[in-house]
């Protein structure tokens, strides 16, 4: 009886590993070794090369499927999203997974439940019963999360996400640490008079004022309850909280510098800037959050931002997952979080004298 390799080959016109043997002139068992990972202390590196250019010659690819029976694995990997897919940042964090996860030879399978936990559960479900080797479970915005019903079934790791029960790996963006960094930001510049604008009550939001009250705090400045103004996440805010910071205000009393919760926020900050006469960065300084693709270089003055590494949390959890994988011990349930970078560009600059 022939091996699964072979069997699943018969018939359809692909070459085999007994093909590539009998091109490279070598045993069955040694083009095995090549392709199994089992070739060094075995095998001369001339007689690995001879294989490995008989199975270029001949297309061989050794088959996953059979390959992954052998070792009790799919070599196959789960993304389950909340609403990932509508956001500006899931390709990068999809690309920082889907790479590090090919690096290792795997796939990476992705389904996005729109935010309905029914179909999270379903999802998972449906990945378990495919025998993915485990599962990254991913969020648009960073929160808490109630962890999908089947994830402790097998390798999880969570990501741009903590769960509620505490039970399972996470990474996440430095949040806090992002806050001081944009409060330096302005700081460095001499900027002593600065406002915060956007925001909610959410783990990031909250987490970033804090940052930005220890870095200010550091420098003896006490922010005035009223230049933290909580305007939401969208243009609108932006624009709505910065006039009203802005507007009417003689010069010596008005904030210099405003930390925006996002990018959309500092445009809407930008836009208001304008409409009140004000340069950016003459007259005033301006930090967004995020580093939006396709905004926040494109604005009018472009923008500066502390950008999320959500690039660097796909590979992260990919890495953490393989990692458990391969060794087939769970990772202990804590929080890894990564620095968020500064994208340096024009609407940061020193303090107007006045």
């Amino acid at each position: 009886m022939g091996s699964t390799d072979e069997q699943r080959s018969a018939g359809s016109g692909r070459a085999t590993s007994r093909d590539v043997a009998r091109l490279a002139g070598v045993s069955h068992t040694a083009v095995s070794f090549v392709f199994n990972g089992r070739a060094e202390g075995n095998l001369s590196p001339a007689t690995q090369e001879r294989i490995r250019e008989a199975a270029a010659e001949l297309g061989y690819r050794p088959d996953p499927v059979a390959r992954g029976l052998r070792r009790r694995r799919t070599a196959v990997i789960g993304l389950v999203t909340d609403e990932i897919a509508s956001s500006p940042f899931a390709g990068r964090l999809l690309r920082g997974a889907m790479e590090t996860a090919w690096d290792s030879d795997h796939l990476v399978l992705t389904v996005d439940s729109g935010g309905d936990r029914a179909k999270e559960d379903a999802a998972v479900a449906e990945l378990l019963d495919r025998r993915v080797d485990g599962i990254i479970y991913a969020a648009m915005s960073l929160r808490r999360v109630r962890v999908p019903e089947g994830l402790h079934r097998t390798h999880s790791v969570l990501a741009n996400c903590v769960p509620d029960d505490d039970s399972l790996p996470s990474v996440v963006p430095a949040e806090r640490a992002g806050g001081r960094t944009a409060a330096r930001l302005l700081l460095d510049q001499g900027h002593r008079r600065i406002a915060l604008v956007g925001g909610q009550d959410d783990i990031a939001s909250v987490e970033r004022l804090r940052g930005f009250r220890d870095a200010l705090r550091a420098e003896g400045i006490t922010v005035p309850k009223e230049w933290i103004v909580r305007t939401g996440g969208e243009i609108s805010g932006g624009h709505e909280g910065a006039t009203r910071l802005l507007d009417g205000v003689p010069a010596d009393r008005r904030p210099t510098g405003i930390f925006c919760y996002n990018d959309r926020v500092a445009a809407g900050a930008l836009h208001a800037a304008t409409r009140l006469g004000l340069t950016v960065p003459g007259d005033l300084s301006v930090v967004g959050y995020d580093d939006q693709e396709h905004m926040a270089a494109f604005l009018d003055p472009p923008l500066t931002s502390v950008a999320l590494p959500h690039r660097a949390m796909g590979e992260a959890a990919a890495r953490l997952l393989l990692d458990a994988i391969d060794t087939g011990r769970t990772p202990p349930a804590t929080v890894r979080r990564l620095a968020c970078p500064v994208i340096s560009r024009s609407s940061v600059g020193p303090a107007p004298i006045r």
